[in-house]
């Protein structure tokens, strides 16, 4: 899979996605990271991308010429173009699932004041927030977004398994997890977990992953009930 990441800054996309998992996949060709100064499809001596907005206000906004060029550069055929702006869909596990089926992703970072409306309306397939709270650009979401979308692709985690019994892949938030030493400052783990009862743990599992969400993420319980009497 490919993704494109369209940015004003690139250097604050390139160091963390070139490690990790995510770096590994790369090197072993599962997957296809380049991150795009936006500049390079600005004109003039000074390739000036952003000018100052119609009708006054503060900051600066990037031109709608600059962005389109930069996005009509790097698309290949049935790219899907994903910009980054607070005003978007909240992000979440089903848009990653749902994204992963795709052989190109295009992300675009806004930066400044943001984007020139018009590329919202007219250029972009969706628009995506990573939560209630403004960041100084789209880089972070965007790096955010393909982290989310990779892991899912074969072959990127070591075990498939690990993106089918984690937080969200159920409408629940995963069980905690322990390992050794099994006791330490007088904290110790579940006994059940030791008892080789394969049904007992799950069991226990999926009563603490309810609990967890009930507890921190009590509208992820509301919207698992809510779904369920839907069914027939």
């Amino acid at each position: 899979m490919r993704f494109d990441i369209l940015s004003l800054h690139p250097d604050m996309c390139t160091g963390p996605l070139g490690t990790s998992i995510l770096g590994r996949a790369q090197r072993q060709g599962l997957i296809d990271v380049s991150v795009h100064d936006l500049r390079s499809w600005a004109e003039g001596k000074h390739r000036q991308a952003d000018d100052t907005p119609y009708g006054g206000g503060a900051g600066m906004v990037m031109r709608v010429d600059v962005v389109d060029r930069g996005i009509q550069a790097v698309s290949g055929p049935g790219a899907h173009v994903l910009l980054m702006d607070p005003a978007g869909k909240p992000f979440k596990q089903a848009d990653a699932q749902r994204l992963a089926k795709h052989e190109q992703l295009v992300l675009v970072c806004g930066h400044y004041e943001g984007i020139d409306a018009r590329i919202r309306e007219h250029v972009v397939d969706e628009v995506f927030s990573i939560g209630d709270f403004v960041l100084t650009g789209g880089e972070l979401p965007a790096m955010v977004i393909v982290d989310a979308v990779a892991r899912l692709l074969g072959g990127v985690l070591g075990n498939p398994q690990s993106s089918q019994t984690e937080s969200f892949s159920d409408g629940l938030l995963e069980a905690p997890q322990y390992t050794r030493p099994r006791e330490y400052r007088n904290w110790t783990v579940p006994a059940v977990l030791f008892s080789g009862h394969h049904g007992d743990i799950e069991a226990w599992r999926e009563a603490a992953s309810i609990k967890i969400t009930s507890d921190v993420r009590p509208d992820m319980i509301a919207d698992r009930d809510a779904s369920k009497a839907k069914l027939p």
